[in-house]
């Protein structure tokens, strides 16, 4: 956003609501769809406007509210009184340094799916007003717009101000609209509270506006979800399922198999090369991205990581902060740490756990393994339950692997420490000292047998 344009747009974001019906002790706004809270959803959307200034209306948990956006280059204004959207409107424009001919944006918080192409469409009417509307099979609970004999629109009337014959009409409001800062500070100042809720509405700037002979503009909204507010917990869940479903058709029309489309979560962005295919129940968090032929099995969790081309990622891998740079095997049930990285054709098997390392191409980490802060060469292979003891309690060491190296199953290496290119450790060793190229260590207690040992049991009473 850049304030010193001269930009005619501001915007201003009602944020103030309690959400009661959330039934939480988190403010509503800050309630998350696809990992995000709706109020970042909606300033993304305003944002993107490049307005001159975007205001943003808090009350209840306020300080909270604000906190969690504290990055964006966003006014906050406090409304410690709610008096409905009116009132909430007029502190959100005072002191605003704009013109008669400016347009002002009112959008809403809780209504995180309100795509910037409709939002375009609203902006760009030349009408003195114009708004967001509806139409519903079930208008129950909605503001009711009514026309004229000439499809004018005339008024908003609220569902419980409105006459039976009113409650019948399927075109609602859906609270978003965009008014000339002039026009605007003179019809919020005749709002009354003479209505049902006793507070001020917005809404009662439209009939200002009809008996002012000001051209009013309804832009039709095509998906309800689009403008669909949250007032409860279903509604969340329901407009999260539509987002990921919108996010599941872009992916598979941009060439990405999908085992389900109905069984996919993504929560930030998910970027995918060519013939990607990804089962199902996969969460894709922060910022992925796949690479050409790669395949995520089911049930994987990936965040903020890079899949190298021609990779295979197997079942209920959980992988984090992670770049691979291709034809890598994972899995399943690996878990990649941030600061992993895997060279070409590296593998990462079953139960294996790898922290803050490097793997080098071609090399093996297979079974049940942990390898932490440490370089793995190449051509090297780790066997089953191979650990590096990275923590002495108080600080992380290294251990350095070179290429070639064999290491045999339930060895623990003590960092730090070096294990030289062509070197050996038998099975079973706990390596304290470095071992040099080519040398081979073993290090374990010497091997006792007992003939005739007979296991204690247990006394009978």
């Amino acid at each position: 956003m850049n304030r010193q344009s001269r930009s005619e747009l501001h915007v201003v974001v009602l944020a103030a609501g309690k959400g009661t019906r959330m039934r939480s002790s988190r403010p509503k706004v800050l309630h998350e769809i696809a990992g995000r809270s709706m109020l970042a959803h909606c300033l993304d959307t305003a944002a993107a406007l490049d307005p001159a200034s975007i205001r943003v209306v808090i009350g209840h948990q306020g300080e909270a509210v604000r906190e969690s956006q504290a990055d964006r280059d966003v006014d906050w204004v406090w409304q410690h009184e709610q008096n409905g959207t009116g009132h909430a409107v007029q502190l959100g424009i005072e002191g605003l340094q704009a013109q008669a001919d400016d347009r002002v944006v009112v959008l809403y918080a809780d209504v995180p799916l309100l795509g910037v192409d409709l939002l375009k469409r609203l902006v760009g009417s030349n009408s003195v007003v114009s708004l967001l509307t509806m139409h519903m099979d079930d208008p129950s609970g909605y503001g009711r717009i009514l026309r004229d004999d000439a499809g004018r629109v005339r008024r908003i009337v609220e569902q419980k101000d409105a006459s039976e014959a009113e409650r019948q009409v399927r075109e609602v409001n859906t609270g978003i609209l965009m008014a000339r800062y002039g026009d605007l500070v003179a019809w919020l100042d005749q709002l009354e509270s003479g209505n049902a809720q006793g507070e001020l509405y917005l809404t009662d700037i439209i009939e200002m506006a009809a008996a002012e002979d000001k051209t009013v503009e309804a832009v039709v909204a095509k998906d309800a979800w689009a403008v669909s507010g949250v007032n409860d917990r279903l509604a969340l869940s329901r407009l999260e399922r539509v987002y990921q479903q919108r996010q599941a058709e872009a992916l598979a029309l941009a060439g990405t198999t999908l085992a389900d489309p109905a069984r996919i979560d993504i929560r930030g962005s998910l970027d995918c090369g060519q013939d990607v295919s990804i089962d199902v129940g996969c969460v894709f968090e922060g910022s992925v991205r796949l690479g050409d032929n790669v395949r995520i099995g089911p049930h994987c969790i990936l965040r903020d990581c890079e899949i190298g081309p021609g990779s295979t990622v197997e079942a209920f891998s959980h992988i984090d902060g992670v770049v691979t740079a291709g034809d890598n095997a994972i899995g399943p049930y690996a878990r990649l740490r941030p600061g992993a990285a895997l060279d070409s054709a590296a593998k990462i098997g079953n139960f294996v756990e790898i922290k803050a390392a490097r793997i080098g191409e071609r090399s093996k980490v297979n079974h049940l393994s942990y390898v932490g802060d440490a370089r793995v060469g190449d051509d090297s292979n780790l066997g089953a339950g191979t650990i590096t003891c990275n923590y002495d309690g108080a600080n992380k060491h290294h251990t350095e692997i070179g290429d070639r190296v064999f290491v045999g199953s339930a060895t623990q290496l003590v960092a730090p420490v070096s294990v030289g290119h062509d070197a050996t450790i038998g099975a079973g060793s706990t390596i304290t000292r470095n071992v040099g190229e080519g040398q081979l260590a073993v290090a374990r207690a010497r091997q006792s047998v007992i003939d005739g040992w007979r296991r204690p049991r247990k006394k009978r009473d």
